[in-house]
Parts: structure tokens; C-alpha cells; sequence
């Protein structure tokens, strides 16, 4: 008898888990809060890396679907001084696909094919109990009971509490996201400031990043160190000497705080907010990067459940791979003992292959956004340096 499997959340790791045990002929059932698929937007866009989300999507037999969607050119990637100088212009080769670019939506979309996705069902609670299983509490009041319990549910999972009494840490870093629609037509002159991939702009504890993602969207984010609460509080300011108070809850206030944020920067980099149509407040969390937890029997995590990191491309990759990875063991494992062992063995290779990564990635955004601005020039060039 197969086990019952229940993944809870749809992002890439609970999809890519779906993805490929459903290719070896085993039912999952994934729920998901979101009433919809297009509920609610799906984000901006992600590079997926060769040996990591590639490799996934390969296990998961959508590679070549993914080949035709992806953008390489998106790994174009520019940084300018605050005063609208180039300082590296890398471009990618010709025919290279290291870490091409796909829209998340387009990712979902691949992913889910015929993956059984019960929406709108929010879990509250999973506790495992010795004899049934483990126990699926929503919030409508209903339970359901399986065998196995995948959280893949983000940074505020609802599943780490069963097995972790470790909660995500604030970073001293917030994003605030914007957008630009229509650019190549409505904004002809900051098309070409992007390009086909990415510009960065780095200053003193403070960044500007805007991405394209496909259809001639672009996504903005303005990167600084405020307390995590700076939107909602009028009277606390960004730091000494850094500008102006944050806190208005309306497009335009926001906008102008941020424009006097990052005030003296060039004319063309400022225009990236000017014309942002909305914004979002983003602060980042991380989990410890040492973080694991005592094995559970019948419960594990994925993804940014099990190892919450900065926002600089690997997350999402390995939370596919891992996905991957437990699909196939769990496929391969006859008897609820097999599994069992399984899933310990997976958790064991999880945090030692994530631990190095989330190392990287915090380390990663202490040098993005620093006092120190060569930091990020420095992290860059380490990067492309083969």
C-alpha cells in the first residue's frame, strides 16, 4: 500500500516534490491557502542554476519545456555608481544557460501540469499522532491524516513548529518593490538603462536593483537598513545621516520618502521609482544558517520552511532540487519503514548542502548592502571570475 503523502504550500520545492513523484506514479495531494492559482500575483522572476533548479526540472521531466520558456539573455546583469557611471557590463555567451531567467508564474504554471492542488484550504496545525499518522488541521475545522507531511509553506511556515521551535530572525535589510509595465514602449530610455537582464546600483547601507522579467515588465527594488517596522512609524528614521522619515502608507508618500532616500543619486537610476506604479514592503528573514531539528516521524520540510535565506538566487534552486531529491527516495522506498529512512537520510543531506549555501547568502547581503559600496563590486567580480 502506498503511503499518503500531503504537501502543504504550492511554491516551487511542494510543486517540484509533486511534480516528480506524480511522474513515478504516486498520488500527492498539495494544499494551498491561495483560493486560486492567479489569486494573487505570482513574483518576479528567478534564475534557475545549472547542477540545482535545472537538474530538478530535468528529474521532474519538464526541462525542455523550461528550455523554451526561459529567457538566457536575462543573465545580462550591469552595475552603475550612484552617479549613473558603468562600472561592469557583463554580457552572457553566446548559447550559455548557467542560470537562464523564467517568470515564477510561468514556473508555477510549468509545474503544476497534473498536479492534484486542493486551493484555498489554509492548515492551522500538524500533529503527528504514533498509531494513525499524522494529522492535518485547516482552518475551516476540518482534518485529514497521512502518512507523510511535506512542509513547503515558506518563511511563516505552519509545519516548522511540529518539528522546529525556531522562528525567522529579521536581517536589518528591507526591500520595498515596485513595478514598471509596458517599459519598452512607456519608458523607452529606463528599457535600455536594464537591459535585457538586470542593473544594480549600490550605495552606503543602501541599494537599486530593477530586473526585467518577460512581456516588458520590470520589477524595482530599493534595498536599505531600516528596523523592520520603519512603514508604519512615522517618527523613525532610516539611520544617521540617511534620510528621511518612512512611514506613509500612501504610493505618493512612500515614493517621496524613498526618492529622498536615495537623494544625489542619477537622474535616469531615480526614474525607476518615479514611475513605480506601487509598492511593497518587503523585509527579509533568515533562519539560522546551523538550523535542523530532531527527526519527526511522518513530518519534514522543504525549501524556505526548512532554511529561510537572502533573496540572491539560491533559495528557490535548492528548494526544487531538494523536492527532487525526496521525491525520487520516497519513490524508491517500498515499505513505510523504508520511508521513514528515507526522509531521515535526505533531511541529513538537506541541512549539510543548505547550511553551506545560507552561509554564502547572508554573507552575500552583508556585502550588498554595506557601508562599504566596493563590497558589492568585489562580490560581483568573485562571482564571474570562473
Amino acid at each position: 500500500m502506498r503511503p499518503r503523502i500531503a504537501v502543504i504550500g504550492s511554491g516551487p520545492a511542494g510543486l517540484t516534490f509533486a511534480r516528480v513523484l506524480h511522474r513515478h506514479g504516486h498520488p500527492v495531494t498539495v494544499f494551498e491557502r491561495d483560493p486560486a492559482r492567479d489569486a494573487r500575483p505570482a513574483g518576479g522572476t528567478l534564475d534557475l542554476h545549472e547542477g540545482l533548479g535545472q537538474l530538478a526540472l530535468e528529474k521532474a521531466g519538464v526541462l525542455e519545456e523550461f528550455q523554451a520558456l526561459s529567457r538566457p539573455e536575462g543573465q545580462a546583469m550591469r552595475i552603475l555608481d550612484t552617479d549613473g557611471t558603468v562600472l561592469r557590463d557583463w554580457q552572457p555567451h553566446p548559447g550559455e544557460r548557467a542560470n537562464p531567467e523564467i517568470d515564477r508564474g510561468q514556473l508555477r504554471d510549468l509545474l503544476l501540469g497534473p498536479v492534484d492542488v486542493q486551493w484555498g484550504r489554509l492548515v492551522t496545525e500538524v500533529v503527528p499522532e504514533s498509531r494513525d499518522g499524522v494529522v492535518v488541521h485547516f482552518e475551516d475545522g476540518r482534518q485529514e491524516t497521512f502518512d507523510l507531511v511535506i512542509g513547503a509553506d515558506g518563511a511563516w511556515s505552519r509545519v516548522r513548529p511540529t518539528v522546529s521551535s525556531v522562528a525567522p530572525q529579521y536581517t536589518g535589510v528591507t526591500l520595498v518593490e515596485t513595478s514598471l509595465d509596458d517599459v519598452d514602449t512607456r519608458h523607452p530610455d529606463l528599457a535600455r538603462l536594464v537591459g535585457d537582464g538586470s542593473v544594480a546600483v549600490y550605495g552606503v547601507n543602501r541599494a537599486l536593483v530593477a530586473q526585467r522579467n518577460s512581456g516588458g515588465h520590470v520589477k524595482v527594488y530599493a534595498q536599505f537598513r531600516v528596523p523592520p517596522d520603519w512603514h508604519a512609524n512615522p517618527d523613525r528614521h532610516v539611520g544617521p545621516n540617511q534620510g528621511a522619515d518612512l512611514g506613509p502608507a500612501d504610493v505618493e508618500g512612500v515614493r517621496s520618502s524613498l526618492l529622498s532616500m536615495f537623494d544625489g543619486w542619477a537622474a535616469p537610476v531615480l526614474d525607476l521609482l518615479r514611475h513605480g506604479t506601487a509598492f511593497v514592503h518587503r523585509p527579509l528573514y533568515t533562519l539560522p544558517a546551523s538550523h535542523t531539528w530532531a527527526h519527526v516521524s511522518g513530518v519534514t520540510l522543504l525549501g524556505d520552511a526548512a532554511h529561510l535565506m537572502p533573496p540572491l538566487g539560491a533559495g528557490a534552486n535548492l528548494a526544487m532540487l531538494e523536492g527532487a531529491e525526496l521525491a525520487q527516495s520516497i519513490a524508491a522506498s517500498p515499505g513505510p519503514q523504508d520511508l521513514d529512512k528515507a526522509v531521515r537520510a535526505f533531511e541529513e543531506q538537506m541541512w549539510a548542502r543548505a547550511g553551506t549555501w545560507a552561509n554564502i547568502t547572508i554573507t552575500g547581503l552583508e556585502r550588498l548592502v554595506s557601508p562599504d559600496p566596493s563590497e558589492a563590486l568585489a562580490l560581483f567580480d568573485d562571482v564571474q571570475t570562473p
